[in-house]
């Protein structure tokens, strides 16, 4: 055997594993986002099988509100358009977080825990280690992009419209993971690297979105990677310049990353951690306190961006009916494009309220992983030797975490109030915050499903928590475009929901859901008295 393939074996072993480590959540981002833009594609004829269809649903889109919630209308009148328009910046914001948690979680989160000191002791360097988990995470967001342009070309869409919008899709997820990788080098911790290219996600997001909406303040999508994927217009002028940018500005944030790990140490940042501050014993009583002071920081990261967008959905909802109530026809239209319900603020309100399970789900499975990653990683090992019982450090994650659900829906209704009463509009504070809490026992089926992992299967805390409120949104989504049997739609939590506040709650669905979660939880909750801690 040669000196060479001595030499590259560490090399390769490092690869392997961070392909293991990313492998699952690639597979299904992959699969989500080819899946839902195929979908789409197939169902543009059935959706535009009357001739004023296109017409009407381009009047729609030109509607400054409109455009602002979901981008420039760029080619509606063609499956590929009509496809980018509907689900395009969806799988990029999918494929942008996915890209942002899996790298700091495979680099600064291994770092910290002290996974990576035995590595890096021998011949696999910082930068080596940092730039082959990097390529593994760059590698899906290729992959991702590769089967959207696949799907769509399948579809029976322009090859070049397909090939520059799965372009920009794969270069998005590039800039994300190498914005993750960056901020890992400049935070010694993982919770700030993540808050941080979580916060280039959402600014670049609002200003690909106030740049649609106000044509003076367009030049700053030449400033966000969803701005240049929208200038590229694919399947109208397939303009690569956009792309080009994007690919600049992926490449330079990706070369800073080494430059960036060469200057600090390793568990080290280039930001120093503070030193000499008081101790902040606030909170540190008991178990129930602790997890509550565990939450408190996430929680305004999170309450912060759904504020933010929900503030902008009642801003706009005024221009949005009264354009459609001037236009009944155009409603009609927009119903069967997939808007149902739009023609009154409280229609509007209520068909995106439902929206808002998904992001608040997404927060409680990820706080039941980060609770079983502080287990893994032994953080939890002096407490767990305390007198205190499994089933009450659980639960006390388990309820700061659903105490912690409740604001973030309270801050979604507070600031859709706000920003319809802003505009002029009427929405009663009690009709939002009732249309808001209706989500409620989706988001509590997500926490007990990812309870239920942490007791029994860990390491599908993330997976199995998600499935109730992103996966049920997805299903009900392709269930409605292939016209599924009424039975499959039953499966999703959402196709339970009422229409509120254009209508009252479903209480019934609302009991079974309660109850599902209660057998859930408790379920979780005595495997988790039975199993060993992770380490």
């Amino acid at each position: 055997m040669t000196s060479v393939a001595v030499a590259g074996r560490p090399g390769r072993a490092v690869s392997q594993l961070a392909i293991r480590q990313i492998r699952r959540g690639g597979l299904i981002v992959a699969v989500l986002a080819g899946g839902m833009t195929a979908i789409v594609a197939a169902t543009f004829d059935q959706v535009m099988a009357d001739p004023a269809a296109a017409g009407s649903l381009q009047a729609l889109a030109s509607n400054p509100a409109i455009r602002t919630l979901f981008g420039d209308p760029i080619g509606l009148d063609t499956a590929g358009g009509f496809t980018v328009w509907r689900v395009g910046t969806v799988t990029t914001v999918l494929l942008g977080a996915w890209a942002i948690l899996a790298t700091t979680r495979t680099t600064r989160g291994e770092e910290e825990g002290g996974r990576w000191d035995l590595l890096l002791s021998g011949r696999i360097t910082l930068t080596g280690a940092l730039a082959r988990h990097l390529a593994a995470v760059m590698a899906i967001a290729v992959a991702t992009a590769v089967g959207i342009t696949g799907a769509l070309i399948a579809s029976g869409t322009p090859a070049p419209g397909a090939l520059i919008h799965g372009m920009g899709t794969g270069l998005a997820g590039l800039f994300f993971g190498a914005t993750a990788a960056l901020a890992a080098q400049i935070f010694p911790t993982r919770t700030p690297a993540t808050g941080t290219a979580v916060a280039v996600l959402a600014v670049t997001l609002l200003a690909r979105m106030i740049g649609d909406g106000v044509p003076a303040l367009g030049w700053l999508r030449w400033l966000s990677p969803f701005g240049l994927m929208a200038l590229s217009e694919p399947y109208v002028h397939n303009r690569a310049v956009p792309l080009l940018v994007l690919l600049a500005a992926a490449a330079t944030v990706t070369v800073a990353v080494p430059l960036a790990a060469a200057r600090r140490d390793v568990r080290g940042g280039l930001v120093a951690p503070p030193t000499g501050r008081p101790a902040r014993l606030r909170l540190l009583d008991n178990v129930e306190a602790f997890a509550i002071r565990r939450v408190l920081r996430p929680l305004t990261g999170w309450a912060l961006g759904i504020g933010a967008y929900f503030l902008l959905i009642g801003l706009t909802a005024t221009s949005v009916t009264e354009f459609l109530a001037g236009n009944p026809a155009l409603a009609g239209q927009a119903a069967e494009a997939g808007f149902a319900d739009l023609g009154s603020v409280a229609g509007f309100a209520a068909t995106l309220f439902a929206l808002l399970a998904m992001p608040v789900g997404g927060f409680a499975t990820v706080r039941l992983s980060a609770f079983v990653a502080a287990e893994t990683d032994q953080r939890l090992a002096l407490l767990a030797a305390q007198p205190i019982s499994r089933a009450r450090l659980l639960g006390a994650e388990t309820a700061a975490t659903a105490a912690a659900a409740v604001l973030l829906i309270s801050v979604a209704g507070l600031t859709t109030w706000a920003g319809v009463a802003l505009t002029g509009g009427h929405l009663a504070l009690t009709a939002a915050l009732h249309g808001v809490w209706n989500t409620f026992p989706v988001v509590l089926l997500s926490l007990g499903a990812a309870v239920l992992a942490t007791g029994w299967a860990p390491r599908w805390t993330g997976v199995l928590g998600a499935l109730p409120a992103i996966g049920g949104f997805l299903l009900l989504v392709i269930a409605d475009s292939v016209a599924a049997p009424a039975w499959v739609k039953s499966l999703s939590p959402y196709s339970h929901l009422a229409p509120v506040p254009l209508a009252g709650a479903d209480w019934a669905a609302t009991a079974v859901m309660l109850a599902l979660t209660a057998v859930l939880t408790v379920a979780g909750l005595a495997g988790y008295r039975q199993r060993d801690l992770r380490s």
